[in-house]
């Protein structure tokens, strides 16, 4: 590889917080609120333009797996709020679907309400490490130039475990047997379509097999076939539908070039989607494309390793524990790997109803004082596929938050928290 040598410079140091969070998605927002809100001087750094991360950027409008999360959590509060605001209504299955510029401005005045100090356009691209291994600093890039950030307790909130990797903290990437992870896909709001007569492709709990094939019937033109075979339309209220409908096999998702082809080839392939679509009569003809997200819907990226690593075992199990954070009741969820499939739990006994996420899966294991939450917290590939999503995310995001403010109070690591304090700082 051709190289190129840069001299040493000196990085000015922008700012200093007791807790830091990189990423500003479900998780990053939530841990951000949860730190402020219990009394630390808290920083958000997020690389979009807007918080909100999949539910807004990549205009993911469903909270997934949002059931059976106590009524006090941030992530109770934001529907709540959405609701009594006339922005979210709950769908078909009884996932909540909200407005997405409303979903901004909310996390917004959340955030601005609890403290917290929010730098947008800003990417994280390396961390420095004291003696002790704890991080010291964080070092970003962004129009402003090339910036360090201090803090006590840093979060990786980015999904793809950009921050412990930086870090140096171990992780592991896609599937045991090739390491390939699953498949990206590009959501797309449409607009044009009566709900009544949408009913019979609509995915509502129970039907996702038969809607889809319904579905994905319409879409199938000559030789052409979707890339993902469970194609899915919801209905997001108002006139507004979600569409789901490729997949982008063998892209990687920390890679720039990978996550550049997979967007053009998606959006190439929506394209062709609603143009098939208008050719389907009446109900169809004004079907109008308005939109697709800015950024890629990325499954799965860096796991990073924690104190403690959820496996296929706990899942199938339900087992639970003593610092159980977050309750899961979402499926084994694995998008097949390559177009004709493979790397499906094949004869699998049925998962057990829900099971928990401990504390201690949020702890890196190798780096002091940082701390994870969302989907690259600790766990094999096959949990990872269940507690992925977003309604988990944003409860991992918030006992993160809680923990990591405490951490800076008491002026310890977060591994030497007492987690009773933080189950109970939670409830309050």
């Amino acid at each position: 590889m051709d190289t190129i040598e840069l001299e040493p410079k000196h990085i000015p140091v922008a700012g200093s917080a007791d807790v830091v969070v990189a990423g500003g998605g479900p998780a990053g927002v939530c841990a951000a609120i949860a730190a402020a809100e219990a009394g630390a001087d808290t920083l958000l750094i997020e690389e979009a333009g807007c918080l909100g991360g999949v539910w807004t950027s990549g205009a993911l409008a469903w909270i997934l797996d949002a059931e059976d999360k106590p009524s006090g959590t941030l992530l109770a509060r934001i529907v709540r709020t959405l609701r009594r605001r006339g922005e979210l209504e709950f769908a078909g299955d009884g996932t909540p679907a909200f407005n997405i510029e409303a979903m901004k401005a909310l996390l917004d005045e959340f955030c601005m309400e609890a403290g917290v100090k929010i730098r947008c356009y800003t990417r994280v691209t390396s961390a420095r490490r004291s003696a002790d291994g704890a991080i010291a600093c964080l070092v970003t890039e962004s129009k402003s130039g090339c910036e360090a950030w201090r803090g006590r307790v840093f979060i990786d909130c980015t999904g793809d475990g950009d921050l412990g990797a930086a870090a140096g903290n171990p992780f592991e990437l896609g599937d045991p047997q090739e390491h390939r992870t699953q498949p990206m896909s590009l959501l797309a709001l449409l607009t044009g379509l009566d709900a009544a007569q949408m009913r019979p492709y609509l995915i509502r709990r129970g039907n996702w097999d038969e809607a889809a094939d319904r579905f994905a019937a319409l879409l199938c033109e000559g030789d052409y076939r979707p890339s993902y075979r469970g194609v899915a339309l919801f209905h997001l209220g108002n006139g507004l539908f979600m569409l789901m409908a490729n997949h982008q096999y063998g892209y990687s998702g920390i890679s720039a070039a990978d996550l550049t082809a997979a967007s053009i080839a998606a959006r190439r392939e929506i394209g062709r989607q609603v143009r098939i679509l208008k050719t389907r009569g009446p109900a169809w003809e004004n079907v109008r494309l308005v939109a697709t997200g800015a950024r890629i819907g990325v499954r799965e990226g860096r796991r990073l390793a924690g104190r403690y690593c959820v496996t296929l075992d706990d899942v199938m199990n339900g087992r639970r524990h003593p610092d159980g954070i977050c309750r899961v009741r979402f499926a084994i969820d694995v998008h097949a790997l390559y177009p004709d499939g493979g790397c499906k739990l094949e004869d699998a006994p049925p998962k057990a109803e829900f099971y928990e996420i401990p504390l201690r899966a949020l702890i890196a294991g190798e780096v002091p004082n940082l701390l994870m939450a969302g989907r690259c917290i600790s766990g094999d590939f096959f949990a990872h596929a269940s507690y992925r999503v977003t309604g988990n995310a944003a409860v991992t995001g918030e006992a993160a938050g809680v923990l990591a403010a405490l951490a800076a109070r008491n002026r310890v690591f977060p591994g030497n928290v007492d987690y009773k304090e933080v189950i109970q700082e939670m409830k309050k």
